[in-house]
């Protein structure tokens, strides 16, 4: 009799689809796209590093903080997206001005009593770091980060950063399947709809 039984199509896509809304993927993509304007294609000057390290750590911040991003639906069917805090969460495209006040109230009351079940939790900091170091990794894995900040390399130093990415990614994707989150960020709008 087999120890594990085999995961379903769906469930295996689910697991797939879940790994890449935790991972940084947008974010490395654009970071991709921006730093070789940013870096002077590796041939840095002092301006330059600056740009770098300026554009790192505001995708860095982006990294962190999306991990705290979550969509909600409320008992009307609207989705709403917001950050999650430590007693609640804050809700970005909460209409403030209603023409029925009545309805207006009890949608608010309804949105309040929700929030409350998505604040943040100890995984959510498990998480957001983990996609941190992973984005981290591949921003100075960059060959052009590389040339503007370790321009002499030793060749141990170069081995350890060629594989460097591929042991992170992977140890991150194994954490994110261990502890799973039921957050969805911000621009997965089609898999959210979820009520917690």
């Amino acid at each position: 009799m087999p120890l594990f039984k085999p995961l379903a199509g769906k469930k295996k896509l689910a697991t797939a689809a879940n790994l890449a809304n935790l991972l940084p993927t947008g974010t490395v993509l654009s970071f991709q796209a921006l730093i070789p304007s940013f870096s002077n294609n590796g041939s840095c000057l002092a301006a330059h590093r600056y740009l770098t390290l300026s554009i790192i750590t505001g995708f860095s911040l982006i990294c962190f903080l999306s991990s705290f991003t979550d969509s909600l639906v409320d008992s009307n069917g609207k989705v709403h997206y917001g950050i999650a805090w430590f007693n609640s969460f804050h809700v970005f495209n909460q209409q403030e001005n209603h023409f029925d006040e009545e309805k207006a109230a009890g949608e608010d009351d309804d949105i309040k009593e929700i929030c409350k079940e998505y604040r943040i939790k100890p995984i959510d900091f498990v998480h957001a770091f983990s996609s941190l170091l992973v984005f981290l990794v591949f921003a100075t894995n960059d060959s052009d980060v590389q040339n503007c900040f370790f321009p002499r390399a030793t060749p141990n130093e170069n081995a350890l950063m060629m594989n460097l990415p591929l042991a992170v990614g992977a140890g991150a994707s194994f954490l994110f399947m261990l502890f799973p989150t039921t957050r969805r960020g911000i621009g997965y709008a089609d898999s959210v709809a979820h009520k917690k």
